[in-house]
């Protein structure tokens, strides 16, 4: 089979992007290069690699095949470069994604206490979406995840092999509403009736990631009127009286003044399940040790 180096980093960053698009604009190639590298190995392969669908593309079942071999080949030939580069050993290095409310709380207090433990260990972040974030588990960008699932808490992919999805925590979904607004003497709970007309602040709608920020099942279509995908932003936009805008619990420390978080009485409660996900395998010292600390911290905001 005619398999360069190209063509298979080419595959690994079009199945962590999820568009060619996207993967050219990563590599720095145009989009028609990255579309001869996949029909190149298609060719070499004798098989459909990804399945094109509106907003991107899906690996096959053979193409899930190959990545395995092309991630292990690649991180492989990188590690030799290292090597003869007399570059720094990277076993300390650990690539943990999130998704974003994760970030402000969970994820800032584990990594400051791994720091104070284990201050050799390298720790580089991204948020992103669950599609995103379980595309680069897949592809070898990161070495963990933590993600959010609402009820009947699937796997994230039925992809092979299974991912090892750990909980670590359940937590509820309240509303942030300002201080000194309407809600302000309303008590602990609200209505969703009381929420009908009201302005909401929540992330674009995007096609990996839902309307984020607006109650789950709200009656009628909500007013958004303002759009951002920091969480520590939609509270502060709270704060100044522009809108409400749901919260997990477990954020309830990065709160700042000015809002408070209220419950909705008469509609069935919203939970969330956050996960620590890898895939299967034995893992690096280091990478055991930032999923310590995550665990660590999950059993805190539980308590």
């Amino acid at each position: 089979m005619d398999m360069t180096l190209v063509g298979l980093r080419v595959l690994r960053e079009v199945a962590e992007r999820g568009t060619f698009t996207a993967a050219a604009e990563a590599l720095g190639y145009t989009q028609s290069a990255v579309s001869r590298q996949v029909a190149t190995l298609e060719q070499a392969t004798g098989a459909r690699l990804f399945d094109r669908y509106p907003g991107g593309v899906r690996l096959t079942s053979a193409g899930q095949a190959l990545l395995r071999h092309a991630v292990t080949a690649l991180e492989a030939l990188e590690a030799a470069d290292r090597e003869l580069r007399g570059a720094q050993d990277d076993s300390g290095r650990v690539r943990l994604g999130f998704f974003p409310a994760a970030g402000a709380v969970m994820v800032a207090r584990a990594l400051a206490a791994l720091r104070r433990q284990r201050p050799h260990i390298q720790v580089s972040t991204r948020e992103g979406t669950t599609p995103s974030l379980v595309r680069a588990l897949r592809t070898g960008a990161l070495d963990l995840a933590v993600l959010s699932s609402r009820p009947p808490y699937r796997s994230p992919d039925t992809d092979d092999p299974p991912l090892h999805v750990e909980p670590l925590l359940e937590d509820r979904l309240l509303v942030a509403v300002p201080a000194g607004g309407r809600f302000a003497n309303s008590g602990a709970s609200v209505t969703i009736e009381q929420l009908a007309g009201e302005t909401w602040i929540a992330s674009p709608a995007g096609i990996d990631e839902p309307l984020l920020g607006v109650w789950p099942g709200l009656p009628g279509r909500p007013r958004v009127q303002h759009a951002t995908r920091d969480w520590l932003t939609k509270l502060h936009l709270v704060a100044a009286g522009l809108g409400i805008t749901t919260v997990p619990s477990t954020m309830l420390a990065a709160v700042p003044p000015g809002v408070r978080l209220v419950e909705i009485d008469g509609v069935p409660e919203e939970r969330r399940r956050v996960s620590l996900v890898r895939l299967p395998g034995a893992g690096r010292a280091s990478v055991d040790a930032v999923a310590l600390a995550l665990r660590d911290e999950a059993g805190v905001l539980a308590e």
